[in-house]
């Protein structure tokens, strides 16, 4: 019976030939004379050696693994964009090493060390600095999700304006809403910074005066209930409607307004970004912009794993992947046929 825990090491010596020679004989590669060859598969049949994917990384110069830098990892989001990436990386056989760079006063040294032990790195837009990024592009491969990188570095980003645009006129012109407010921060997100320009460039383009300043907080569901809680309570008048820059916040935001006992959406209209699966399932069904979120880092991982097959290059190109406005109840729109998401 073969033994599929033999190294190559061993399926050398039995072969009577070097590690170098049985690698190449594996892998197809390389200049290997027909009597050293047969010797190598005779070994290789009858001990059922099958090379691992860190032996032929290995013998290729490779580490046989990619590195994802993330800000944090709460929420959904990060879910999805790790599962993108590693239906791209699993079946080429290679791990994936995450980096969360939150409140790190290293974050920038700490990616550079994991630029020596992965062969090329997917980094979150606005995660590092780009000095940082392209100090590591000199090193492995880079590519910058949800966000554009300094220089040549690649990147795969969602079209934030087109659709964020979209929504902003859909909730100015069909529902004549006036007081709008955006809720996230922009400063240290690039998708945030592009939602927020197109909120603001939609009043423009309908001769309405935008808000100055966004209502600024982070992007979990707990800061979308404090965003209720200034904009809902004390003195100031309360919005028609408020523009969440993901669905996490607009989740938040619609707990606290229904916990006040205000009815969304005819005391208050609530939107958000992304289309989480919890968009369709809550009561009710969130308004929202769809991004392809996993197809982010699965393009990451596949722009990364071609440049890796050939030392030396850089992944070519840059996407903008499309995203799609979905109206549903919580902007007073009538609930689409069907409450899937597509995911």
């Amino acid at each position: 019976m073969g033994n599929s825990r033999m190294t190559v090491r061993e399926i050398a010596k039995l072969a009577g030939v070097s590690v170098a020679t049985v690698s190449r004989v594996s892998n197809g590669t390389g200049q290997v004379s027909e009597e050293m060859r047969r010797r190598v598969l005779e070994a290789i049949e009858k001990h059922g050696y099958r090379p691992d994917h860190l032996g032929r990384a290995l013998a290729a110069g490779r580490h046989g693994a990619l590195g994802l830098v993330f800000p944090g990892l709460s929420g959904p989001y990060f879910t999805e964009l790790i599962q993108g990436f590693e239906s791209e990386a699993v079946p080429s056989r290679a791990s994936v090493h995450i980096l969360c760079t939150h409140l790190r006063s290293d974050s920038d040294d700490q990616v550079l060390e994991m630029g020596r032990r992965v062969d090329g790195v997917a980094v979150i837009g606005g995660t590092i600095s780009d000095e940082a990024l392209l100090r590591l592009a000199t090193m492995v491969p880079v590519v910058v999700v949800a966000g554009e990188g300094p220089g040549d570095i690649p990147s795969v980003r969602a079209d934030n304006a087109g659709s964020m645009l979209a929504l902003t006129r859909h909730l100015l012109a069909d529902h004549d809403l006036r007081d709008l407010v955006f809720v996230g921060n922009p400063e240290g997100s690039p998708d945030v910074s592009d939602r927020w320009a197109a909120f603001r460039r939609a009043h423009h383009d309908l001769g309405i005066e935008p808000p100055a300043e966004p209502v600024a907080v982070s992007m979990q569901q707990a800061d979308g209930v404090l965003a209720a809680d200034q904009l809902l309570c004390g003195d100031t008048p309360r919005p028609g409607g408020v523009v969440c820059a993901n669905d996490e916040i607009a989740l938040g935001v619609l707990v606290g307004a229904l916990g006040r006992g205000l009815r969304v959406p005819q005391d208050l209209i609530i939107t958000g970004f992304d289309d989480m699966p919890a968009a369709a399932l809550v009561n009710p069904a969130l308004t929202t912009v769809r991004q392809p979120v996993r197809e982010l880092t699965a393009e990451a991982a596949r722009l990364i794993l071609r440049a890796a097959e050939r030392p030396g290059n850089t992944p070519a190109g840059s996407l903008v992947l499309p995203t799609e406005l979905v109206l549903r109840r919580s902007c007073g729109c009538p609930a689409p046929p069907t409450a899937a998401t597509g995911r």
